[in-house]
């Protein structure tokens, strides 16, 4: 049991170093690598349970508000950070992810994990072409009034949905918007501290159908250990992927990435049907 335990932390510190990495350097948060990994480790540890995908998400969820918040900080050192459009942003995207954790409440495990193999396709196109969702040239304002509401909502309650930290369509809105993509992918981090911090607080106090199946440690819909040991990978990893976002060409980056959300994909859905 001692020897699992070991395996169980090693394997999500590791979970939590690449979400780290891919938190600094794309600002989604790490919730793409933190939910699959989740639910490949928690089976080994307790009997299989329908409910074990809200502990992912939920998990994911408190898990951003760390990974985040150290490449927030990672990147306001370099001046990459628009607070100003966070706190625009900020209660739009709060009532979206408190729409996102009341629809999880009442929806299946199984229409859950569909909802996030499809969403993890849905994102593999942007990082898989591109050039071919931010075209060169392309070039729009920044979203305002009811535009601005509608788009904070929706990220805010998909990625509450999925358990990531919406990064991914941030950081196309603000490059759309004639922004680079460094101070897209700082600021999108600021986004994920936004939809993970009341997620997380939602799945907490969300209640548990089944606590006897769950993981030991679980309260609500939040695994604490799991949690801690993502939480100590992402700390040390966040400023790496932020660094390697100033400093190098992401093109191939992404595309790996993009290939991994395929098969992630591919792999929900088969465990969905």
């Amino acid at each position: 049991m001692e020897i699992e335990l070991v395996w169980f932390v090693l394997t999500l510190c590791v979970a939590g170093a690449v979400a780290g990495i891919t938190s600094g350097l794309f600002g989604n948060g790490g919730g793409f690598v933190v939910v699959p990994a989740l639910l490949a480790v928690f089976p080994f540890f307790t009997p299989a349970s329908d409910e074990l995908v809200k502990v992912a998400i939920g998990t994911s969820l408190a898990s951003i508000v760390i990974s985040s918040a150290r490449s927030v900080l990672a990147h306001k050192k370099r001046g990459a950070v628009d607070f100003e459009m966070l706190k625009s942003w900020f209660i739009w995207i709060v009532l979206g992810v408190l729409s996102g954790v009341v629809i999880a409440n009442h929806t299946s495990s199984g229409g859950l994990t569909i909802v996030f193999a499809a969403g993890v396709l849905l994102y593999s196109i942007y990082f898989l072409f591109p050039d071919y969702v931010v075209r060169p040239g392309m070039s729009f304002s920044m979203p305002t009034g009811p535009g601005k509401a509608i788009l904070a909502f929706v990220i805010g309650g998909f990625s509450a949905l999925l358990g990531i930290g919406g990064g991914t369509p941030t950081v196309i809105t603000m490059v759309m918007c004639r922004r680079t993509i460094q101070q897209a992918v700082a600021t999108a981090a600021g986004v994920g501290v936004l939809i993970g911090l009341p997620g997380a607080i939602g799945f907490l106090f969300m209640k548990n159908a089944s606590p006897e199946t769950m993981p030991l440690g679980t309260v609500g819909y939040i695994n604490l250990p799991a949690l801690v040991a993502i939480s100590v990978g992402s700390i040390m990893t966040a400023p790496i992927g932020a660094s390697m976002a100033h400093s190098f060409s992401e093109k191939m980056l992404k595309r790996l990435f993009g290939v991994y959300l395929v098969i992630v994909s591919i792999a929900m859905f088969s465990k969905a049907l």
